[in-house]
Parts: C-alpha cells; structure tokens; sequence
C-alpha cells in the first residue's frame, strides 16, 4: 500500500492524528431511491506530518467529485450572515476599499458574504466551484465564475485583468487538496498592495474542545497558525495580522500581504498568539498524538447517554444536518435505532437521508409535531441560535443535548408565555 505524503512538504506521513474508522463522505446526502444502493466508505484518518505538523487526511475523491454539486448554503444560518456583515463593515473601514477597488471570493458559494460589498457599490467577484451554489449566487447579482481555483484559473483572471485588492477565502482552505498550488493562484492575483484574509478552524480549539467531528474526508487539512504560516512564507506571502474568532468552534482569519509590501505593519497579535501556541504545545508532536484518547472518551459518554435514555423509552431526534454531524454519528455507530430522525431549515437537505447511517432528514416542523423528549443538536458552533428558535420545545419538557466538547443535556425553560398563563 502506498504511503501518503504531506500536501505541503512531500514527506511521507506515519504518525496519527486520529482514526475514525471507516466513513462515507459527509456531504453525501442519500435520496430516497438511493437506500437500496451501496454507498462508498473511506478510511477517516487524520495523520500529522513529522516536519510540519500540519494534520491532514488522504485524498480518496477528488474536488469535482466532492463539490461540483454541494449542498452547504452559507445563507442558512442567521448568525452566518451576521458574521459576514460585521466582516464587511469592518474590512471598508479599516482599508477604505471603494467603487475604484476589486475583492474578489474564492469559494464565494451562494453570495452570503459578496452581497454586502456589492450594497456598498464595490465591485465583486465570487469564484465558486459547486454549479448548483454559483447560480443562485449569480440570481442575486452576483458576478461568479463557476471553477475550481488554483494557478490555472489566477492565469486566466490576470489575462482578463481581474486582480484583487481584497482577496477572501471563507472555510476554503481545509477544502484544497493541492495547497501549494491554491496559494500560488491567490499570490497571483493579489495586487502589489492587495490584502488577503482566510478564516479556517483553528486546530488548537479543535484539540482543546475536543471537536473531532469536523474532521470529514471533504476537510483535507487542520491548521495551527505556526504551521500557516511557513506555508505562506515559503510563497512569499508575509501574515501581517490574525484574530481569534468564534466561529465554527474557534477560528482564525489571517491577513496576509506580498512580502515586498511595506505599507503594512505586522500586529502584535501575531506574535502573541505563537507564544499561545508555544504554550499548548502545538509546536510538538506529542500534543497531537494524545488526542485519540480524548475522542474516545466521548464517543463513550455519548453513547451512554443514548443508551440511557432509550431504556427510559425517551425519543430523541436530531436538529441540523452538517457534515459534523455525519461524522460523529458513523463513527460512534449512531443510526435510526438511536436517534427517529434530524431536521434542517435548508430545503435542499429535506427529503433526504445522511449517509452512512441514512437518517431521514425533515424539516424543522417535524419537532412540534412528534414533540421529542430530547434534541441533539448536531452544529454544536450554532447552539445558541437554534436553542432560541426551538425554545418552544419546552412546552412540553423538551431538552436538548449538545455532545461536543463532552455530552450536555440543557432543560429548556418553560416558554415565557406560559408562565403568564400560569
């Protein structure tokens, strides 16, 4: 058998980060005449590269196969939106872009984050490889190039005259099988003075709060900000700026700049967050190689709790369909004996089941309708959100349960308009 290699340096890769086990790719949704139908299933097996601990799986799709038809619509998620907005407003404030100046998205998906440039009368452009996505950014207004990104197409931009002053990835860089050559394309077609920001899961939150659920055959690479920023170095492409977000868990945007340009000043962020790295030790590969222990700690507890409350002839449905959640529930041996069913307020997954276990995903009515006793709530980075807009479970003494860090159950209070009919 072949050993794999690290995507970033070629050296070979013996250590583990962490096996999941076998997995079907996590955004492979089932219709309803597919579940007679044998489904492909992958090793999930996160490796981490000795020389730059940079944590990745093996490539066994490739991108056309996994992304050319997609079904994440960013524009789903309220507190998504949001996201993006206060993105927005900051970036024109902070570097005056304007009507003179180009930002440019890779992986821009349904135009969640370019429409608020676009209100601002500032040429976009979003580049977005999932056809089914580029259009309905397109209806919006949207200009989109339906492609995958890397040198070939930065070339093709550069012939057309479309170089960036803002160049943004959004979640897109644990996604590129071929890092060397996706940021090769981003320097390309960043101007002189142009600013890139990317905003990708953050590996020391995903150790310390235990999340091995977004580890999915669809997420190639994990990052830590000391190894991110030699890939980018040895591309000549300087970070000059980091923030620490809580998006998705744990986030960093990075802000990085062509190292010949001198009008931008490194942040002291960037130095303090190497020293908080330095001190969780993510400069060591012993850090990573603990972290299969944590994993099955809580596959243990999760299931406990299943097992539980399924004596106590307790139901228990699902709230959302990401991909996380198919990880979690095909590695822990989670299926329709377990959990009646999972509901989405994106109509594109409705109808459908999640592969692997092939749970049938509803939409959200369907929790008032058979009133469950518990609610798992799968995006565990959105459980704010969603445990406002379900609050209603409570009528009858719902609770929800979030399994990421470790298992939680949250007894949701009595609605406020009961207690005024008491």
């Amino acid at each position: 058998m072949a050993i794999a290699k690290c995507r970033f340096s070629g050296q070979p890769l013996h250590q583990t980060f962490i096996d999941l086990g076998m997995s079907p790719l996590a955004n492979a949704y089932v219709k309803p005449e597919q579940l007679n139908h044998a489904e492909k299933f992958y090793p999930l097996h996160a490796y981490i590269c000795e020389d730059t601990l940079l944590v990745q799986l093996e490539q066994f799709e490739t991108p056309d196969q996994i992304f050319s038809d997609y079904a994440y619509f960013s524009s789903y998620s309220a507190t998504w939106l949001k996201h993006a907005k206060v993105y927005s407003d900051m970036m024109v404030e902070k570097f005056n872009f304007n009507h003179h100046t180009q930002v440019i998205e890779i992986a821009s998906n349904d135009g969640y984050l370019l429409q608020y440039f676009l209100e601002k009368g500032i040429p976009v452009l979003g580049i977005e490889p999932a056809a089914n996505i580029a259009k309905v950014a397109e209806d919006r207004g949207i200009p989109c190039i339906n492609k995958f990104f890397g040198v070939e197409t930065a070339k093709e931009l550069v012939m057309q005259g479309k170089l960036a002053d803002l160049l943004i990835g959004n979640n897109v860089l644990a996604h590129v099988p071929d890092l060397n050559d996706f940021i090769a394309g981003m320097k390309l077609i960043l101007k002189p003075n142009g600013i890139l920001t990317m905003e990708f899961p953050h590996i020391l939150q995903l150790i310390a709060q235990n999340q091995f659920d977004t580890i999915y055959h669809e997420h190639f690479s994990y990052f830590s900000f000391l190894t991110i920023e030699k890939i980018f170095a040895a591309h000549n492409l300087q970070l000059f700026d980091v923030e620490e977000l809580p998006t998705h868990g744990g986030s960093l945007r990075i802000y990085a700049k062509h190292n010949y340009a001198k009008h931008l000043s490194i942040n002291e962020r960037v130095s303090h967050l190497k020293e908080k790295e330095i001190t969780a030790g993510l400069h060591r590969i012993e850090t990573y190689v603990t972290f299969a222990e944590k994993v099955k700690a809580t596959k243990h507890k999760l299931l406990s709790f299943i097992l539980t409350a399924k004596a106590q002839d307790k139901s228990i449905a699902g709230y959302g369909a990401p991909a996380k959640g198919n990880t979690l529930f095909n590695y822990c041996g989670i299926g329709k004996d377990f959990i009646d069913y999972t509901v989405d307020c994106n109509p594109h997954k409705q109808g459908l089941f999640l592969p692997g276990t092939h749970i049938p995903i509803f939409h959200p009515d369907k929790i008032r309708e058979t009133q469950p006793d518990y609610i798992l709530i799968l995006p565990w980075n959105l459980k704010e959100e969603i445990m406002e807009q379900m609050a209603f479970i409570g009528e009858w003494g719902g609770q929800f349960v979030v399994p990421i860090p470790e298992v939680k159950i949250y007894p949701c209070p009595i609605p406020d308009r009961l207690l005024i009919a008491l």
